[in-house]
């Protein structure tokens, strides 16, 4: 998939910080997913699977993205340790 320039939303980066997940790791999901989900009103979810810190577990990254014209939007992010809900089989 051909991704545009990324922009993060001031929401996005507080509500990112907040939920300990770095700034770098939003980029990359939004930049390089392993998923992509469409949904409503234009916007997609990009996720990975990712390792936090201290122990290593692994934590789905979800990025809301509002595709735009000129970049790719970063709404909010966030994750979550119930992957099997929101991981798509293919």
């Amino acid at each position: 998939m051909n991704f545009k320039r990324i922009r993060i939303t001031e929401h996005a980066q507080e509500e990112a910080s907040r939920r300990g997940i770095p700034l770098g790791w939003v980029v990359l999901v939004a930049s390089e997913p392993e998923q992509i989900l469409p949904v409503l009103h234009g916007r997609e979810v990009r996720q990975s699977r990712l390792p936090f810190a201290p122990q290593g577990r692994i934590y789905l990254v979800r990025v809301i993205v509002e595709r735009e014209e000129r970049w790719d939007l970063v709404v909010t992010a966030y994750r979550t340790s119930k992957i099997q809900k929101y991981w798509a089989q293919p």
